[in-house]
């Protein structure tokens, strides 16, 4: 099979290339699917999963990627739940070879039914994205109605799902961004914009839940707004700051059948518009995940065309 792989951490996305693997062969509750359509996020070749195993032995070249949307043409023994030519999405394995590939090996319990009227690059788009803000707001930041949100990068893949997220589950969300992302944010269903470059971030007020990809002195400056019994809910990495009075919390985003079923279900109806910035083919993957200055939504490589 065709798969892009990654050979040197210093590298980066620049020591990426197109190279021909083995197919994968299904372990024990994995399937194999055939992939359609695959996101990537650019943080993940910092991660110490896309190098070495859980036993911190060197894993390379790896394949990255671990968002995924195709169908499953065969089945690991033991495996339930899923059926050959079934259409699936969802989140891979963090230390096992991922989804830029025409076939990936996956546990069966990461993945989701794809409904029919879901095209398979939407598919690929939501599970990293969908399944973060969904953990974040109701996992682990207990969102209730009525309370105030505070989303920073409102603008961006997971941000723009806290939006949207939040908004729906009745909270009064302020998304943060630069000036040129203010009617995206508001457009998302944001009830104000915050200008983190121009305006003051303490004129919003006090707010019951911080959703933060920034982390620095943003985090700091957000963790003072916090009301008393309120949540820092952080994805960069262990919290540097702790409101007076309420929790910090880091996580990492785990993969989900339920809650990815919950998200899927919120595009079909048109509660949820996923956030793709670019699309493009898997013959041109290579140049299209080297970065070339401010990324806004998801990348999607189309596997199959």
């Amino acid at each position: 099979m065709k798969a892009i792989v990654v050979t040197e951490q210093a590298a980066g996305t620049g020591g990426m290339k197109r190279v021909d693997r083995p197919e994968p062969q299904a372990a024990i509750n994995d399937v194999i699917v055939q992939v359609h359509a695959s996101g990537f996020v650019p943080t993940e070749l910092t991660w110490p999963s896309t190098w070495t195993d859980r036993v911190e032995r060197a894993r390379t070249p790896s394949i990255p990627g671990h968002e995924l949307a195709g169908v499953v043409t065969a089945l690991g023994y033991g495996t339930t739940g899923l059926s050959v030519g079934q259409r699936v999405f969802g989140l891979a394995d963090w230390y096992r070879d991922g989804s830029l590939a025409e076939y990936v090996a996956i546990e069966a319990r990461n993945l989701a039914p794809l409904p029919g009227d879901v095209d398979f690059t939407v598919g690929a788009s939501l599970p990293v994205s969908g399944l973060t803000a969904w953990q974040g707001l109701f996992q682990h930041g207990r969102l209730q109605a009525g309370q105030r949100v505070l989303a920073h990068g409102a603008a961006g893949a997971v941000g723009s799902m806290v939006t949207q997220l939040a908004r729906e589950a009745g909270a009064y969300v302020i998304g943060s961004g630069r000036a040129s992302d203010r009617q995206t944010v508001l457009d998302f269903g944001a009830k104000e914009f915050v200008d983190l470059d121009n305006d003051a971030l303490e004129d919003i007020g006090k707010v019951d839940l911080v959703f933060d990809v920034i982390g620095g002195d943003i985090q700091k400056r957000s963790a003072a707004l916090i009301r008393a019994g309120g949540t820092l809910v952080t994805i960069v990495g262990p919290a540097e700051a702790r409101p007076t009075n309420g929790l910090a919390l880091d996580f990492v985003v785990e993969a989900d059948r339920s809650q990815l079923s919950e998200i899927v279900q919120r595009v079909r109806d048109g509660r949820l518009r996923t956030n793709i910035g670019k699309v493009s083919t898997f013959d041109d993957a290579v140049a299209a995940l080297n970065p070339s200055g401010r990324r806004k939504g998801n990348t999607i490589i189309r596997v199959r065309p």
